[in-house]
């Protein structure tokens, strides 16, 4: 049921400023942004709470823009990964089929030594738990399952699944692209099923990638690149369920040899050295960003399709925006879950997000067609985009500019 708007005469349970649902690195990192401002912020998840403060590896490697990694500095993020896990992203290179002459966008293009940077997101979620710890005036919930959501006029209430009651100004939804509160909050959203499923692991291999990101579209699978350090590599391999079914089910071995087999011996011979996870292939776009006293950031807002890696960057700029809108408030006396301040930033997000959602699913549905007009169209527009300067810059400023703040 949709949650109801109405005055509440019941006793209050917990009361905070600003409570957060989802404590993963975008929920984390928006509650940090807000540290030293005075305002009391609890996060709340359905993990357990040792599975929040020790995230395990879950096999993703996130390429982190220019803009993102100023906003993780901000944070104090960045000073906490470990030097050797922060892998440069120098160039990327989109590839079809057969061909060898795709799109090659260069760090040069950006007038930067680098594209951006790859961190594997179990040290960015143990990053964001880490300096949200050493944050006196934020504290984490796990176990903590939301069964209700009601808004009032002067702010929401939270029902836990164990009986809590929470009481808050500002209820901002960050529980994953199949947002449960988003559902209790009466908000749809569009969503897309791709029928596919994608496959990351860790692999080593004896030809270099010279730290350059491959996207490659080939006949019936989608294989991506991501260099990490050393003669190391994240493999990404997108293909049906059924087919995928085949795979999880090879030896690492077994395994090993078909990512060669599948990369064409490019990058020479490959060995496995990390755990295979499977994920499925989704893409939400909620129909509001915001409702009374409440608002969603990171995949519950947009929830990408990981083919143009932009995802976690997406959500970070959004509630690192959404963030300094409610310090500004706070600090001139105004309310923080206003409705105005809640519009002008929902209106601001999706102007920053809608264009590149509906590119990212066009390029998703162009490249993985592989009747032959699409092919023919594909090859195509790669080689034009190839030819034009100016567009390469654009893509790679796009990457490589700072964010205004």
């Amino acid at each position: 049921m949709p949650a109801i708007l109405r005055h509440s005469t019941q006793e209050s349970g917990m009361q905070v400023d600003i409570a957060i649902v989802g404590a993963g690195p975008v929920g984390l990192c928006f509650a940090r942004a807000l540290a030293g401002t005075g305002l009391k912020v609890a996060l709340f998840d359905r993990q357990a709470h040792a599975a929040i403060a020790q995230p395990a590896f879950d096999g993703r490697e996130i390429a982190l823009t220019h803009a993102s990694r100023h906003i993780l500095e901000h944070l104090g993020l960045w000073a906490r990964f470990d030097p050797a896990e922060i892998s440069e992203l120098r160039d990327a290179r989109i590839l079809d089929g057969e061909r060898t002459d795709g799109l090659t966008i260069t760090a040069r293009d950006g007038r930067s030594a680098q594209l951006g940077w790859l961190v594997p997101n179990q040290r960015i979620r143990q990053a964001a738990f880490d300096v949200v710890a050493d944050a006196a005036d934020i504290t984490v919930h796990g176990d903590a399952a939301v069964r209700d959501v009601v808004q009032r006029v002067d702010g929401v209430t939270l029902a836990l699944e164990d009986g809590r009651r929470i009481d808050a100004r500002l209820l901002v939804a960050a529980d994953s692209r199949f947002s449960a509160v988003r559902r209790l909050l009466g908000i749809g959203a569009r969503t897309r099923d791709f029928g596919m499923r994608m496959l990351v692991c860790r692999v080593a291999h004896t030809r270099s990638h010279h730290h350059a990101a491959w996207e490659w579209f080939d006949q019936g699978q989608t294989l991506a690149l991501l260099p990490l350090n050393g003669q190391r590599a994240s493999v990404v391999l997108t293909l049906p369920p059924q087919q995928m079914v085949e795979v999880e089910a090879l030896d690492d071995a077994a395994f090993a040899a078909d990512m060669q087999r599948r990369f064409r011996d490019r990058l020479g011979t490959m060995t496995t050295i990390g755990t295979r996870h499977v994920y499925p292939l989704v893409g939400v776009y909620a129909d509001r960003f915001c409702a009374p006293r409440a608002a969603l950031i990171g995949d519950a807002a947009v929830g990408m399709h990981p083919v143009t890696a932009h995802g976690f960057n997406l959500g970070l700029q959004g509630a690192d925006r959404l963030a300094q809108a409610i310090r500004e408030a706070h600090a001139a006396g105004r309310d923080i879950a206003g409705a105005g301040l809640l519009e002008r930033w929902a209106r601001g997000h999706r102007a920053a997000s809608w264009p590149l959602y509906t590119a990212t699913g066009l390029v998703a549905s162009l490249y993985t067609d592989d009747r032959a007009p699409a092919r023919l169209l594909r090859g195509v527009t790669l080689r034009i985009a190839q030819r034009i300067g100016p567009f390469r810059r654009l893509i790679a400023a796009h990457l490589t500019q700072a964010p205004t703040r």
